[in-house]
């Protein structure tokens, strides 16, 4: 009769080599179960290899100096990338969005200056708005002179240095420096299909049988009488435009020999003048009364000094807010960008 062998007497059996085998593959841990020393070919690290090895605690001196140091390479590294950054976004707003143009001369005084001694307006032009409505008469408008206008005057003085002719066009986009003198600004009086003169009995421009009501016109010298023209009927298409400083404003009247010469293509008109950016003291919304609206004069107040001084007084407070969002916006791009150039490495 065969007795049957319980599973677990192989375990116990001593000297088996499965044992063996065990204490082989774990050598220390048998001579740490027992409390035997280790082997004699295996020895411990010294106290004074160990504290040889280098150690950087942190918060210490020269991790600090570390974190500067790779602090400041990240900045001279994001900033070309920000100056790149900042140069294709004020092209694709000023080509398409809006731009800041310089005021010339002074044939839209008052309500444009540029006048010989004062300092000229900058002013914000919105290219947006034309590509959904059409012009309508009492917009202040820049535009680029049509060829009648154009055909004789002499070439722009622009430099043949093309460094110098770089930094000239990038001071005209932002309105440092005067645009392309082929740029004009002027006041729409009247739209394609109607019919422009002057003068009635009362020295008034007249659309359509309508004197106009024009409170924005400036006599310089004191001079109030008008160059009579006309009848012209504008062609479908263009605008008839004249200066606000009526009596020195080379515009429609005169560009191109006067007549349909003297119109301008709604292709041509660049955009909407909105703001007057510069001089500070000059901040406020540009006019674009429609002297049409009203067949006669419309009485108006001025406003009280003080009240006159709110558009100053707002713009002073925006500006240290708008400063200090612009910087939290500036270092929060510059951490994007450390963090960025860290990951790629």
């Amino acid at each position: 009769m065969v007795e049957s062998v319980p599973s677990n007497a192989a375990e116990d059996e001593p000297g088996r080599p499965d044992d063996e085998n065990d204490t082989k593959a774990f050598p220390n841990a048998a001579s740490s179960e027992s409390g035997d020393p280790p082997p004699s070919g295996a020895r411990e690290p010294a106290d004074s290899e160990v504290s040889k090895a280098p150690r950087t605690p942190e918060g210490s001196e020269e991790q600090e100096k570390a974190k500067k140091q790779a602090k400041q390479r990240s900045f001279w590294k994001e900033l070309p990338i920000l100056i790149v950054v900042a140069l294709v976004l004020a092209f694709l707003i000023q080509q398409f969005v809006a731009r800041v143009y310089m005021i010339p001369s002074g044939s839209m005084q008052q309500t444009l200056h540029g006048c010989p001694g004062c300092t000229p307006d900058r002013i914000l032009v919105d290219k947006i708005t034309y590509r959904f409505t059409d012009p309508n008469p009492g917009d202040v408008v820049v535009f680029r002179g049509p060829d009648p206008w154009v055909e004789d005057d002499p070439p722009t003085n622009s430099s043949s240095n093309p460094i110098a002719g770089f930094f000239q066009n990038i001071g005209a986009a932002f309105g440092l420096a005067p645009p392309d003198e082929r740029d004009f600004v002027k006041r729409i009086i009247a739209v394609g299909g109607q019919t422009v003169e002057c003068c009635d009995e009362e020295n008034r421009v007249v659309v359509d049988g309508k004197p106009l009501h024009e409170p924005y016109i400036y006599w310089q010298g004191g001079e109030r009488e008008q160059r009579e023209f006309g009848p012209v009927t504008v062609p479908e298409g263009t605008v008839w435009v004249m200066g606000d400083n009526r009596n020195n404003s080379s515009d429609s009247r005169y560009q191109g020999g006067g007549g349909e010469r003297g119109v301008v293509p709604e292709e041509n008109i660049i955009g909407k003048a909105r703001f007057i950016v510069l001089p500070p003291s000059r901040w406020g919304v540009v006019s674009d009364y429609n002297p049409q609206v009203h067949a006669e004069p419309v009485s108006a107040m001025n406003a009280p000094a003080w009240q006159q001084g709110l558009p100053l007084a707002a713009g002073i407070l925006a500006a240290w807010p708008t400063l200090f969002v612009g910087r939290k916006i500036g270092a929060g791009v510059r951490r994007a960008v450390t963090r960025l150039v860290g990951r790629e490495r």
